[in-house]
């Protein structure tokens, strides 16, 4: 026998599926959040213990869209201060001069460092490319992987995290 509450979502996803992909797409930046956003709702509403007591289900559809676009701004502002505290740590460690001995520690330094970045896998890789060597924005690197820019920002979080273990351990 089918299971009630799983009808019912499943009838509302259907049916404002198309409506709550429209609604994150003006609210959020990108249209692969926007997707993953909407299986986001479907997901939070299955898992609603007692359905019954939500008395308008469209509503409470939206109610829940509306709750996952502010967590999703949270996050983002979280996630772009991280990123941008890393990079200001990066362009200070680059801007100081070096002397000889640096200089030839710099050269085995790089050298282990490209081994360590052939071992990300190809879209982390990627990501750290295009941001640090091009310069370009999470968006566009975003748009180029066809993921989404929260994507890359943990792309490029693995890579660092992984790049400070493989260097902190070649020491």
């Amino acid at each position: 026998m089918p299971d009630p509450k799983r009808t019912l979502i499943e009838r509302l996803f259907a049916q404002h599926q198309g409506a709550l992909q429209a609604f994150f797409s003006r609210r959020i930046r990108s249209k692969h959040e926007a997707v993953d956003l909407v299986q986001e709702v479907y997901v939070r509403m299955l898992r609603v213990k007692d359905s019954d007591a939500i008395r308008n289900p469209e509503g409470y559809l939206y109610t829940v869209a509306n709750n996952l676009v502010y967590e999703q701004a949270v996050l983002n502002k979280r996630q772009t201060a991280i990123a941008e505290s890393n990079e200001l740590s990066i362009q200070g460690e680059l801007a100081r001069p070096a002397g000889f001995e640096e200089m030839f520690d710099t050269q085995i330094r790089v050298k282990r460092l490209r081994e360590v970045l052939n071992q990300l896998p190809p879209k982390c890789r990627a990501s750290v490319y295009m941001k640090y060597h091009l310069g370009l924005s999470y968006e566009q690197i975003a748009d180029y992987l066809e993921v989404s820019p929260h994507m890359v920002q943990k792309y490029l979080g693995m890579a660092l995290a992984h790049c400070r273990r493989r260097m902190t351990a070649a020491r």
